[in-house]
């Protein structure tokens, strides 16, 4: 698990840490504050920028454009362009330009991305699939020793990746980090992590937890076909499940259950798959009622002690953090197990809250936040 992390150059980071982590780690904030850029720190440090999962920090923020480019090399391949520039302090792209993300206690373990002048050097080492024509400039990414190279495209200093390198099976290797957006986990990634926890055996695990949503579920399972809807977006949509409820004659859909029963239902789904890994979820209360936030913590608490899974999770809402209090009550919770940490991009580290501290600030009506 990460105890500490600094983050240098990165989004509105001229220059921060985070201290004393725990297994559950909750981010608070005002607008803008950079809550989700620690997330995305996190994100590059622990993947060692995998572009597969960076291009959802792209994605999530709309920082990139589509284009259909047509070459003797490639024909009809897509393309995506994205805004590289965005994630360094100020925006600012010029020679030897760094965002450095590292654990204080571990130097040796730094990720260092870098601005470097285009060079013979540079360029034969370019990542295959970055396609552009050359520019300028090259992304560096250096870490134990290694180094992955692409070249920015003239215009804009744009990163530009074939899509068509970047299969879906990349996300279903051995998870060692997962980033669940507000909008929730798409239909076929929660499928496959349901596939695989009926092999695991932790479907039983599913259920229970599911539970605090509806009392009255008994059985889930996968429809035989899915095709999303031709309208419907990527990650927007509820379906490819069915659920058998308690004194009821016929599965139903699982997307008539809500959107707090499928945003707990991929929380789960992708906890019991990320066993000795980190779980980053932005705005973790998106789709609860304030009346089950404190079985949801109760949940990634249980499922992270069993399945040694470090959580990082973003709010702006009072009653989640109250109801982490709530947790750290009913379980007697007295080591530095959970945090709450506050964000502020114009301060040099973190504000934290122990449990101790989280309890009383709970009680005596204080605001964390």
């Amino acid at each position: 698990m990460l105890q500490s992390l600094k983050i240098e150059g990165f989004r509105g980071f001229q220059n921060f840490e985070m201290a004393n982590l725990g297994r559950i780690n909750l981010l608070v904030g005002k607008n803008n504050s950079g809550k989700t850029s620690i997330l995305e720190a996190i994100l590059i440090y622990v993947s060692k920028f995998d572009i597969g999962k960076v291009q959802k920090i792209f994605n999530h923020r709309g920082e990139y454009s589509h284009r259909e480019i047509d070459t003797a090399n490639l024909l009809g391949a897509k393309v995506q362009f994205y805004q590289i520039k965005n994630l360094f302090y100020k925006y600012l792209l010029k020679d030897n330009q760094k965002i450095v993300i590292y654990e204080p206690d571990k130097p040796a373990n730094r990720v260092i991305l870098s601005i470097q002048s285009t060079s013979k050097e540079l360029l034969s080492k370019v990542n295959k699939n970055n396609l552009q024509s050359i520019g300028s400039f090259c992304l560096v990414v250096e870490f134990e020793h290694h180094q992955k190279v692409y070249s920015l495209s003239p215009k804009e200093e744009i990163l530009q990746i074939n899509l068509t390198d970047n299969k879906p099976s990349h996300d279903f290797k051995k998870l060692e980090l997962f980033w669940i957006p507000p909008q929730s986990i798409a239909v076929n990634t929660n499928r496959y992590f349901f596939s695989q926890s009926l092999l695991n055996s932790t479907d039983n695990l599913i259920i229970e937890a599911l539970k605090i949503i509806e009392p009255k579920i008994e059985k889930i399972a996968t429809t035989e076909e899915f095709q999303p809807p031709v309208f419907s977006s990527t990650l927007g949509g509820r379906g490819g499940f069915m659920v058998k409820l308690k004194g009821a004659e016929e599965p139903v859909p699982i997307g008539s259950l809500g959107d707090g029963f499928w945003r707990m239902f991929g929380l789960i789904l992708a906890m019991v798959n990320l066993e000795n890994g980190i779980l980053l979820i932005d705005e973790i209360d998106s789709g609860f009622h304030f009346t089950v936030m404190t079985d949801m913590w109760k949940v990634v608490w249980e499922i992270a002690k069993k399945l040694n899974i470090q959580v990082f999770a973003t709010t702006h809402s009072r009653d989640c953090w109250q109801s982490l209090a709530e947790l750290i009550t009913e379980e007697k919770i007295t080591d530095n197990e959970i945090t709450i940490q506050r964000i502020d991009k114009e301060k040099s580290q973190s504000v934290i809250f122990d449990p101790e501290e989280i309890v009383i600030a709970a009680t005596s009506n204080l605001e964390v936040r």
